[in-house]
C-alpha cells in the first residue's frame, strides 16, 4: 500500500468516525421528565430517536423524520402518546405500530403522507385520538381505514389535496365523539360516508369556499352529520348569496340544535335567508366566532320567522364592516324575545338601547365583556323597566370603560335575581363606604379594577369573591357565608384574618408580599381545605421551613403544588424550593447553639485550667521558656578566669537566718575560705532575676542546695534546680551539693520537682544535725565536698 493510500484509508476510518459518533448524538434522546415523557420536539431528528423503554410520552413534533422502519418503535410497548406532527414523513411501514398495543394518542398532521394504509392501526386496540390533518392523500377509502380502532373517541383528517371520501370511511368507529375535517377542495362525496353508528357530540368542519363552488356537495355533508345530538362547527366559509346557504336546509330537517359559526364572512341578505330557511327548526343555539359581516343590519323580511327554541346567542370577535350606519337590533327582536342566554364579546358594542333591550325579558344570562361601555351607556344598557332583566342572574360587563363603582351598584341593586357579577378589568380605582347590592348577589368579581382599599361596600351575602390583580394591603371585612376567596397579584405581606371567614373552604393567595404563614394562622380559617399561596417572597426561616416540610399538608391541600413555594430570602437560598431546604442547628437554633457552644467552651477551659493546675503544666512551661531562653544566649566559658565563686547557695527565704548566720560565716572563715554567691547580696540590680540565677551558676563551681520544706515549695528555689540540673545534663559533671537542713520524705516531694528527685537519688547528700557534737562533722564534710568538687575539677 502508498503511503498516500494509507492516508487516505486513515482520513475515510476518521471520517467514518465522525460521522457515527454525531449520528449517534443526532439520534439520541434523553430530555425525558419524572412521567417518562420525553420532548424530542424541534431537533432536526432525522429518524425516531432512542429514548428510555420505559417512555409513556414521545412527542417528535417539528423534526425531519422521513420514514418510520418496522422496528423504530418496536422497543417502546408502554407509549400512550406519540406526536409525530410537522416533519417530512413520506412513509410508514405497515408493521410500525404493531408494538403500540398502549397507544391511546397519535398525531400524524402535517407530514407528506400521500397514502393512508389500515395495516398501521390494526394493532392500536387502545388507540382514543387520531390526528392525519393536512397529508397529501386525496382520497379516504375506498377500504375501510379504521375499522378495528373500536376505542376511538377523536378523528382528525382531511386537507386541501383531499378530493374523494368515499362510503365507508368511517365503518367500524362506533364510539367516535368528536370529528374534525378539512376538506376545502372535496370534489366527490358519496351519500353516506360520514354517517357514523351513533350520533356524533362534535364536528367541526372547514369547507372553505365550497359553500359557493358546490352547493350540492355541501349539503349531501350536512345531511350525514346533521342530528340533534351533534354540536355543528362550520369554519372557513363565504356566505354571500342565497344560493351559498341553501346547504343549510339539511340543518333543519336532521334537526341540528347547536350551529357556530368560525373564521367566515357573511351578509345581511345570506343572514336573511338563513333565518328564512331555518325558520321554525330546533336550533336553540347559535355561535358567530371570528366573523365579519357586510351589511347595515336590514333583516326585515325575516321577521315573521319563528325560533321559539332559540334560546343561546353567542357572539365574539364580530366585525361589523361600516359599523357606525348599522341599524338598532330592534329587527331582531322577534329572535331576542326568546334568548335565554346572551354573549356578545369583542363587539364593539358601546350600547344597548332601551327599545332592544326590551325585548330581553328571558335573558338569564348577558356577557358583554371586551367591549365601550361606558358610564353614560352603562345606565341606558341595564335599563330595567317593563320588567326587563327581571331573570337574569349572571352579568358580565367586564373589560369595558367603566369608572364609577357607585353607579355600577346602583344599577345592578335593581337586578332582583342577579346571582353572578363580574365588573373586572374596568378602572374603578375606589369604592364607597356604603352600596347597594341585590340581595341574591353570591359571586362577585373585582379583579384587575385598580383597588387600592376595601370599604364595607362590600355584600355580606359572598359565597366567591375574586379580588385578585389589585393594589390591596389589608382584609377587615367579615363575610360569614364566603367559601372561595381570590386574593392574588395583591401586596398582602400576612394572610387575612381566618375569624372573618367562617365558611372559607377555598384561598387564593399568590403573588403577593408573604414571607411566611403558620399553623396557628391557618387553625384560624375553621373550614379551610384549599390553599395556594405560591409565588410569594417567603423568608425561609427555620420555623416557617420546618413548618412548611412537616406540618402544612395538615392544615390544607396546597392545590398549587409544592413546588411553586420558593426561598425569596436568605440570599444563599433564593430560587430553592422549601421542600429541598435543608438548615443547619446553628441557622435554626442560634442563640441556643451558642449559649450550649459556649458553655462547653467554657468547661473544657476550666478542666484543662484545672489540669494545669494538678499537672503544673504552667510551671513546666515557664522553666521551658526560661531554659530555651537561656539555651538562645551566647555559651558561657568554662575558663577558670571566669569562675568568681565557689558554690552558689540556692536556698528559701524562709530558711535566710541560718544560710546567713551560720552556713556562710562558717564556710568564708574557713581556711583557706570558700568564696559563696548570694542572691540578697551578689545578684546584680535591675537585671532580669532568670538571668542572675543562670549567670550566677554559670560563674559557680558548685550550686548548694539548702534543702527544707520551704525550699520545695519557692517558685526561685524551683528554678535554680532546674538550671543546675540542665547545666549538669549540658556539661557532664556533678556541680550539684546538697544539705538537707530537715527531713523531708521523698514521697511528700512535689511531682513537678522531678529534678530533685532524681538528685536525691542519684547523689548522697549531708544532713544538718541536731545535736552539737555531730555539727563538726558536717561541716567537715561540706568542706571537704565542696574541696573535692574543686579539685575534680
Amino acid at each position: 500500500m502508498t503511503i498516500v493510500g494509507a492516508k487516505q484509508s486513515i482520513i475515510l476510518f476518521i471520517m467514518l468516525i465522525l460521522v457515527q459518533g454525531f449520528e449517534y448524538s443526532w439520534t439520541k434522546c434523553d430530555k425525558c421528565d419524572e412521567k417518562h415523557f420525553c420532548n424530542c420536539s424541534s431537533r432536526h431528528l432525522q429518524q425516531v430517536p432512542k429514548v428510555p423503554v420505559n417512555a409513556v410520552g414521545l412527542d417528535l413534533s417539528f423534526n425531519q423524520i422521513e420514514s418510520i422502519d418496522s422496528n423504530d418503535l418496536g422497543l417502546y410497548s408502554e407509549l400512550k402518546n406519540l406526536n409525530l406532527h410537522m416533519n417530512k414523513l413520506k412513509f410508514i411501514h405497515e408493521e410500525a405500530f404493531n408494538s403500540q398495543h398502549k397507544l391511546e394518542v397519535l398525531d400524524l398532521s402535517f407530514n407528506n403522507l400521500k397514502n393512508l394504509s389500515s395495516s398501521w392501526f390494526h394493532d392500536l386496540n387502545s388507540l382514543q385520538h387520531l390526528n392525519l390533518l393536512v397529508n397529501p392523500y386525496t382520497t379516504l377509502g375506498p377500504a375501510p381505514l379504521f375499522w378495528s380502532l373500536s376505542n376511538l373517541r377523536t378523528l382528525q383528517f382531511g386537507s386541501p389535496s383531499l378530493s374523494k371520501v368515499y362510503r365507508n370511511g368511517l365503518d367500524g368507529l362506533t364510539h367516535l365523539d368528536e370529528i374534525t375535517f378539512v376538506g376545502s377542495n372535496l370534489r366527490s362525496y358519496e351519500n353516506g360516508s360520514f354517517r357514523a353508528a351513533q350520533p356524533i357530540g362534535l364536528v367541526s368542519m372547514s369547507l372553505q369556499g365550497l359553500f359557493q363552488k358546490d352547493p350540492e356537495l355541501v349539503s349531501k355533508i350536512l345531511r350525514d352529520v346533521s342530528h340533534p345530538e351533534t354540536m355543528l362547527i362550520i369554519k372557513d366559509v363565504i356566505l354571500r348569496t342565497n344560493t351559498s346557504v341553501e346547504p343549510f336546509k339539511e340543518l333543519k330537517e336532521g334537526g341540528t340544535t347547536s350551529l357556530t359559526l368560525l373564521n367566515s364572512t357573511t351578509t345581511d341578505e345570506a343572514v336573511t335567508y338563513f333565518l328564512f330557511i331555518m325558520n321554525g327548526s330546533a336550533l336553540s343555539y347559535i355561535g358567530l366566532e371570528d366573523v365579519h359581516l357586510v351589511g347595515k343590519g336590514w333583516w326585515q323580511k325575516a321577521t315573521f320567522t319563528d325560533y321559539k327554541s332559540l334560546h343561546t346567542a353567542y357572539i365574539r370577535n364580530l366585525d361589523i364592516q361600516g359599523f357606525f350606519e348599522f341599524s338598532s337590533m330592534v329587527q331582531l327582536a322577534f329572535l331576542l324575545k326568546h334568548l335565554q342566554k346572551v354573549s356578545v364579546i369583542n363587539g364593539t358594542v358601546f350600547v344597548i338601547p332601551h327599545i332592544t333591550s326590551v325585548f330581553l325579558k328571558n335573558i338569564e344570562y348577558l356577557d358583554l365583556s371586551k367591549n365601550l361601555l361606558s358610564d353614560l351607556t352603562i345606565k341606558e344598557t341595564l335599563y330595567t323597566g317593563q320588567g326587563v332583566f327581571h331573570n337574569l342572574n349572571t352579568l358580565n360587563v367586564s373589560e369595558n370603560s367603566l369608572k364609577s363603582f357607585q353607579l355600577i351598584t346602583s344599577l345592578v341593586a335593581k337586578l332582583k335575581s342577579l346571582i353572578h357579577l363580574d365588573i373586572s378589568h374596568n378602572s374603578f380605582v375606589s369604592m364607597p363606604e356604603e352600596c347597594m347590592w341585590p340581595t341574591t348577589l353570591k359571586f362577585l368579581n373585582l379583579s384587575s379594577i385598580k383597588l387600592r382599599k376595601l370599604t364595607p361596600c362590600l355584600p355580606s351575602s359572598l359565597t366567591v369573591l375574586d379580588l385578585s390583580e389589585n393594589d390591596l394591603t389589608v382584609f377587615h371585612q367579615r363575610f360569614p357565608k364566603l367559601t372561595k376567596l381570590i386574593l392574588s397579584g395583591n401586596r398582602f405581606m400576612k394572610l387575612p384574618q381566618g375569624e372573618l371567614f367562617l365558611n372559607l373552604k377555598t384561598l387564593l393567595i399568590q403573588r403577593n408580599a408573604l414571607h411566611m404563614f403558620n399553623g396557628k394562622a391557618l387553625r384560624r380559617y375553621r373550614n379551610l381545605q384549599f390553599l395556594e399561596a405560591g409565588q410569594n417572597n417567603f423568608v425561609c426561616s427555620c420555623d416557617f421551613v420546618a413548618f412548611f416540610r412537616q406540618d402544612v399538608d395538615y392544615f390544607v391541600t396546597l392545590q398549587d403544588g409544592h413546588r411553586n413555594y420558593v426561598c425569596d430570602t436568605p440570599f444563599t437560598l433564593r430560587g430553592d424550593t422549601i421542600d429541598s431546604v435543608r438548615l443547619s442547628v446553628f441557622e435554626c437554633y442560634m442563640i441556643p447553639a451558642v449559649s450550649v457552644l459556649c458553655s462547653l467552651t467554657v468547661l473544657v477551659l476550666g478542666i484543662i485550667v484545672v489540669t494545669c493546675h494538678k499537672l503544673h503544666i504552667v510551671w513546666y512551661l515557664q522553666m521551658t521558656k526560661a531554659w530555651i531562653q537561656a539555651k538562645r544566649k551566647p555559651a558561657v566559658g568554662r575558663s577558670a578566669t571566669e569562675i568568681r565563686y565557689d558554690a552558689f547557695v540556692s536556698y528559701s527565704q524562709h530558711d535566710a537566718e541560718w544560710v546567713e548566720e551560720i552556713l556562710v560565716p562558717e564556710l568564708e572563715s574557713a581556711h583557706p575560705p570558700f568564696a559563696l554567691c548570694l542572691h540578697k547580696r551578689d545578684f546584680r540590680p535591675g537585671r532580669w532575676i532568670v538571668d542572675n540565677i543562670i549567670d550566677s551558676i554559670e560563674k559557680s563551681h558548685r550550686t548548694l542546695f539548702v534543702l527544707s520544706e520551704h525550699f520545695v515549695s519557692s517558685e526561685w528555689c524551683r528554678y535554680e534546680l532546674d538550671f543546675s540540673h540542665f547545666r549538669i545534663v549540658d556539661e557532664h559533671n556533678d556541680s550539684a551539693v546538697l544539705i538537707l537542713l530537715e527531713p523531708i520524705k521523698k514521697e511528700t516531694i512535689p511531682k513537678r520537682f522531678c529534678k530533685l528527685r532524681k538528685i536525691m537519688n542519684s547523689r548522697t547528700y549531708l544532713e544538718w544535725p541536731e545535736d552539737e557534737e555531730n555539727k563538726s562533722e558536717f561541716w567537715s564534710h561540706l568542706r571537704f565536698a565542696l574541696r573535692r568538687d574543686i579539685v575534680e575539677e
